[in-house]
Parts: structure tokens; C-alpha cells; sequence
């Protein structure tokens, strides 16, 4: 039975379930099993949680019993280990929160179900800050496809999870492609929403203007159903868009027969590998056979979002972990004075990465700087903005590599920030301007899977899972278990 669940999607387990073909119970066990199989070698959680998976399942096997159960709620999941989850503790990858134990759980799991079944908490970037996974107190992730490979970051350990099958799905979260590159670097599918679409309450916050939870699972079908079981508007998060929740299953196989596909040109040229380029060609042909009208279209300035972003986001990073002191919550080192006890508790409990986005946040807000730097950074990303309602006008649907290319070897540029900080070219603009993107396995480059990135205006999401259905079914890609 274990091979024969493993090798399901989580809509065809979710149905299994709903049939009651198979337990909740027997789910979580198979995922237990496989993570004490393959956990030792991929590194994909800072904690795992087999008791508290058997415990719910059993509990949502009762209440199907009565029926009211949601479609979602047998499937057991992975969450990234920056949403906050009652009772599990919640480390966002830092010694700062090693033992920090929420009282509360996050919006987007309640959405998800009374009894979500979590199998663990998938292992990040500290703070969710990088694009590799190395950043983690806890040690760094390995690609499934390949050990000495990164899985990308920050939601490594999620990608990584659905990539092993340890879990059907999971939850990562995106600030500058943290869903969408980890995805295209482990072959499943990563997928942002509109900023305001998925409930931030609950979510401890790197950068609050860009985050966003998002779905990673092995299909877009099942990316729509993990979307459907996590939107909606939340009075608790004042960025929550009051905004209906369409059905995003109902139109999922329309095809993109009359929709209007643009390639971005600034994302298809130098500094991107002629791997992904390839793939993301092979793709817009295929999607052009399937009926859509395809062409080239400019984002004259999303090769400024780099720089724009990386003022923003430490700007915000500066704000949001001041709160980390020692005083209410987290670690706390001893010393003589509160001001001492300040300093040394951020100095041992933060790691180099998060340190350096607050040092340059902090620069960047300096009376004599903000002028120079984050007011510029935000001129900059409204001339993004205008640049992808401008495209919008034209086409429907916007398509890129989501990286520059395949996964990298472990090591191989952390000492290089401005190399790492590179890996988010395709991934940034898309977070700034606030819109629903997600990346789809394209195919293989060198035998690593290539992402290949969707995009669209926002709340669009169905238009834009359904186009990513359509190109899924053009790739030249198969989800398989890794390692």
C-alpha cells in the first residue's frame, strides 16, 4: 500500500479518501514511513511531528464518519517552518526561535481544517532570507533529484519534501520567489498568489509588503485544490483583500484555446542559462499549438527589481525582527543591562544573512539615506508596476524561466551574496507589483528540472491555473520520487 499511495497526487488520495477507499490514518502513516526512510539523507524539516499527524488523522477519520469533512482534510502536509502552528514549536530557521511554541495557528492552516495534518515543520532560510536553504540554523536541505545540490530557498524544505514524497503537498511562503524557485529547482509545482488573496495572520514576517503563503505540490490540479483550501478574507490581517474565492478546480481544463501568451524578453537574454531558455521556448510552442495566441512582450524595467527589492525587503526586514530582543519571547543571553542583553542575544541568535538585511535595511532608512535609497527603490517599483499593467493590456498570461538556471551545488555561492541574491532575477518583479505568478517543471537541463514561470493581473489566479494545467500537459516533464 505504501507504494501504491506514494505514487497517488493529493487530489487522487484526497478522493481515495472521500471514498473511503483509504484512512486518513493509513495517509499519514505512509508519510511517516517514507520521511523516517529518506529524512536522514534530504534534511527537509526542522521538526517532524508522526504523533501529531496519527492523532488528527484519527480525528478527521471521525468526523468524516459525520460528513462535513472538506475534500483537502485527509491529506497530510508539510508547513514551513515560518507559519505559526499551536503547540509545534516554529524556528523560521533561526537559533533566535529555537524553542519558540506559538499559541495560535496560523489563518491559512485553520482554513486549511480543524485537524490539518502536519507531518512537520519544512526547514528554510533563517527568516526565509535566501535562495538556497543554507541560511537554516538547522542545517542545510538537499535536492532530492540531487544530494550535493541545493533545493533552492527559502522554502527549501517544502519543496524538497513534496519533491521525496514526504507529504502530498505542502506550504512555503514567497517574498521574492521563495515558493517559485525552490519549486523549479525540485521539479514540482510553486505557486504565489495576488498579495491579500491568503490570510498573512499568523505568518512571522520577513518583508510584510511582499510576503505571501503559497501552495507546493506535484501538480496544478493539486495546486488549485491547496489554493482553494487556504484563500479567503480574514478580519484578523488588515492586507487581507475581501475578495470572492472562485472554484479553481471548475475551469481547469479549458485549455488556453484564444488566451493571449506574451514571453518577457528582458527574462529570456543575458544571465539566463540557454537550458531554461530552451525549455521555456519548447513550451510557449506547445502552448501555441494548443490554441493560444503567442509573442514577445518588454518589461523595459524588471531588470531593475533586483536592486529595487533588496532595498525594500532589508528596509522592511530592519522593522519587522527588531521585535526580536530577548525581552517577550525567544532566546534570551544573560548580561549585565538590558542594552547588553539586547546586543548579545541578536549577535548570538541571528545568523550572518539575517544580520546583514537588517544592517542594510537599516542603512537604507537613515536620516540622509531614505531619500537616497528606499524612496528611489519605490519609484522604482511603481515603474514596474506600470510596466506590467502595460502587458497586461496585451496578453493575458505572461511567461519567463523562474530561474536562471538548474539547482547549484551546495556551497557552491554562499559566500557570494550578490550571486545568490542573482537566483531571483525571473521571481522579484513579480512579488513587487503584488500579482499571482507560479512555476511549472518545464523539463530537464543536464538532468535537473527547469521551472517555467506563469503569470498574470491580479486575482486571476483560475485563468492562471488553468493556462499552467495547459502548459503542464505540453511539458516535456514527469513527477517522479526522488532520491
Amino acid at each position: 500500500m505504501v507504494a501504491d499511495l506514494l505514487g497517488l497526487s493529493a487530489y487522487e488520495l484526497a478522493k481515495r479518501i472521500e471514498a473511503r477507499e483509504v484512512s486518513a490514518r493509513e495517509a499519514a502513516e505512509v508519510a511517516n514511513a517514507r520521511v523516517e526512510e529518506v529524512e536522514d539523507d534530504v534534511n527537509s524539516f526542522v521538526t517532524i511531528t508522526p504523533e501529531l499527524a496519527i492523532e488528527r488523522a484519527e480525528r478527521v477519520d471521525a468526523r468524516m464518519k459525520n460528513g462535513g469533512v472538506k475534500l483537502w482534510e485527509g491529506v497530510p502536509i508539510a508547513v514551513k517552518d515560518v507559519l505559526s502552528t499551536r503547540g509545534v514549536r516554529t524556528t523560521c530557521g533561526s537559533k533566535i526561535l529555537e524553542h519558540f511554541e506559538p499559541l495560535y495557528d496560523a489563518s491559512a492552516l485553520l482554513n486549511y481544517g480543524e485537524d490539518m495534518i502536519v507531518v512537520g515543520k519544512a526547514n528554510c532560510d533563517e527568516f526565509a532570507m535566501g535562495s538556497s536553504t543554507e541560511n537554516s540554523a538547522y542545517g542545510p536541505t538537499r535536492n532530492p533529484w540531487r544530494l550535493d545540490r541545493v533545493p533552492g530557498g527559502s522554502s527549501g524544505g517544502s519543496a524538497a519534501a513534496v519533491a521525496a514524497g514526504e507529504g502530498w503537498w505542502s506550504l512555503g511562503t514567497d517574498t521574492g520567489g521563495s515558493v517559485r524557485q525552490p519549486g523549479a529547482l525540485c521539479g514540482v509545482v510553486g505557486m504565489k498568489p495576488t498579495y491579500g488573496r491568503v490570510s498573512r495572520y499568523g505568518l512571522i514576517a520577513f518583508a510584510s509588503s511582499l510576503d505571501q503563503i503559497g501552495p507546493m505540490t506535484r501538480d496544478v490540479r493539486d495546486s488549485a485544490l491547496l489554493l482553494q483550501a487556504i484563500a479567503g478574507h480574514d478580519p484578523q490581517d488588515s492586507t487581507s483583500a475581501n475578495v470572492e474565492v472562485p472554484d479553481y478546480l471548475a475551469e481547469l481544463e479549458g485549455g488556453v484555446a484564444g488566451l493571449r501568451v506574451g514571453v518577457v524578453k528582458e527574462l529570456m537574454g543575458e544571465g539566463i542559462e540557454t537550458g531554461p531558455r530552451e525549455v521555456v521556448e519548447r513550451v510557449a510552442r506547445g502552448l501555441e499549438d494548443a490554441g493560444a495566441e503567442v509573442g514577445e512582450v518588454s518589461l523595459p524595467h524588471s531588470r531593475y527589481g533586483l536592486s529595487a527589492y533588496y532595498i525594500i525587503a532589508p528596509a522592511e526586514v530592519s522593522s519587522n525582527l527588531a521585535r526580536f530582543d530577548g525581552v517577550r519571547y525567544g532566546l534570551r543571553v544573560p548580561a549585565d543591562g538590558v542594552h547588553e542583553m539586547y546586543r548579545k542575544t541578536r549577535e548570538e541568535g541571528f545568523g550572518d544573512e539575517a544580520k546583514r538585511r537588517i544592517m542594510l535595511g537599516t542603512y537604507a532608512l537613515s536620516s540622509g539615506y531614505y531619500d537616497a535609497y528606499y524612496a528611489q527603490a519605490q519609484k522604482v517599483r511603481t515603474r514596474i508596476i506600470e510596466d506590467f499593467r502595460a502587458a497586461y493590456a496585451r496578453y493575458d498570461v505572461l511567461v519567463s524561466p523562474t530561474a536562471p538556471s538548474v539547482a547549484f551545488g551546495i556551497g557552491e555561492k554562499i559566500d557570494d551574496p550578490l550571486a545568490m541574491y542573482y537566483q531571483d532575477l525571473c521571481t522579484i518583479p513579480v512579488n513587487l507589483v503584488g500579482i499571482p505568478a507560479i512555476s511549472i517543471p518545464g523539463g530537464l537541463s543536464n538532468g535537473l528540472p527547469v521551472g517555467v514561470q506563469l503569470m498574470s493581473d491580479h486575482f486571476t489566479e483560475a485563468m492562471l491555473l488553468r493556462a499552467a494545467r495547459a502548459a503542464e500537459e505540453v511539458a516535456d516533464f514527469e513527477y517522479t520520487l526522488k532520491p
